[in-house]
């Protein structure tokens, strides 16, 4: 205590030149309107610092719930758009085993899910992704898994009761068809294991006009991924001389070292779909032997 009051004696002459200071200048912008104006404008700039930092802070801090938020009202917006319906062949018998859209007999096809990833990697040759929902959510294996910027991730291969796991696009053992949407002209998309930045898009023929930043799609020929959605766009074309196609590097559009918010997509059609295929081969198979 005695240090306090030796310290207050020792710098008393500023501390009373502090407070006269003090007492001027609230005088002088009391009652002087120009030093007023003047003083109100500095002190708003002050404020205005002030709160716009601690509103970058309470941004940041609510950033995750707020995409949460945002990300719900993509995916009830994402599941009405006219893409994920189809029209059924009005010339035989109509039956309504899925929602319809609306009166000229559309029905839903697919069905778009939110999540958050759990867990994810991008350094391995086999990389996941794993996601907070499983079979009592109504994830099923070949779901279809998309970004929340609306990028393929990867395919669903695994589920248990409240959470899944995808194979991510990259993964060696990963592969699927994919489209130029400039030329319609079809391509296999897959991983090399070099970069995590870029995907291979093979396959494509030296006739086709292609440059680069051309959009790349999801195909027809898969039953997990809705067609016509984003895959990447073409970073690189490789000039093979000893072959008659093309190697492009496609950036992917999902960024698989951020990945929080996704969709999981269902194709309600999908077990009618696979089994027709399934017979269909089995029958071909079956033709075949009875010729021999």
């Amino acid at each position: 205590m005695r240090n306090i009051f030796f310290f207050i004696r020792r710098n008393f002459t500023i501390f009373v030149f502090v407070a006269l200071q003090a007492v001027a200048i609230w005088a002088l912008v009391t009652y002087n309107r120009f030093y007023r104006a003047k003083g109100m404008g500095a002190a708003n700039e002050v404020t205005g610092w002030f709160n716009s930092r601690f509103n970058n802070a309470e941004d940041f801090l609510t950033m995750r719930e707020e995409n949460k938020r945002v990300h719900r009202m993509n995916d009830s917006l994402i599941n009405i758009l006219a893409s994920n319906f189809a029209k059924r062949d009005t010339s035989a018998r109509l039956e309504t085993d899925s929602i319809p859209f609306d009166t000229l007999g559309h029905y839903r096809q697919y069905i778009w899910r939110e999540a958050t990833v759990t867990y994810s990697t991008v350094n391995s040759e086999s990389n996941y992704v794993q996601i907070n929902r499983g079979s009592n959510q109504g994830v099923k294996d070949n779901m279809g898994v998309f970004s929340s910027n609306g990028g393929l991730v990867g395919k669903i291969i695994n589920v248990s009761p409240n959470y899944s796991t995808a194979m991510s696009l990259l993964h060696v053992r990963n592969s699927l068809s994919a489209v130029l949407k400039r030329t319609g002209n079809s391509g296999k998309i897959s991983w090399d294991a070099k970069n995590p930045r870029l995907l291979t898009l093979s396959n494509i023929s030296k006739s086709d006009s292609v440059v680069k930043g051309d959009t790349v799609l999801t195909g027809n020929s898969s039953l997990s991924y809705p067609p016509g959605k984003m895959v990447g766009t073409i970073a690189e074309i490789v000039n093979d001389n000893s072959s008659n196609f093309y190697t492009l590097r496609i950036r992917p559009t999902a960024n698989f070292s951020d990945l929080q918010q996704v969709f999981v997509v269902e194709n309600l059609q999908y077990n009618e779909e696979y089994n027709l295929i399934q017979e269909t081969i089995k029958k071909v198979d079956e033709a075949q032997k009875n010729k021999r």
